[in-house]
């Protein structure tokens, strides 16, 4: 399946990035279409999109929405590296 990004934006908050997708992210089963957010990969180990998204080294935190999503990094990650990841691993999700 895969998802394709759109763009990245910028936020407010400089360690974390709203990246804006092609088409709709499904609702998890049980969910509807409400956000979903995570602080950690434990708390998303239910979700395998949030899940896949932890993998990427510097994700900190991610929140969810129907055709869009935001990657929280760490301090220490650079952007470009988290950037072509996440791309990448939006790509190869099922």
């Amino acid at each position: 399946m895969g998802y394709r990004v759109r763009e990245f934006q910028e936020t407010p908050n400089p360690s974390a990035v709203k990246v804006v997708l092609e088409g709709p992210i499904p609702p998890l089963e049980g969910r509807g279409g409400s956000p979903r957010s995570y602080r950690s990969a434990e708390s998303a180990a239910s979700d395998p999109l949030a899940a896949r998204l932890f993998r990427v080294t510097g994700v900190e935190n991610v929140l969810i929405s129907t055709d869009w999503l935001t990657v929280g990094k760490k301090p220490e990650a650079a952007w470009k590296s988290v950037k072509s990841a996440v791309e990448k691993a939006l790509a190869e999700a099922e």
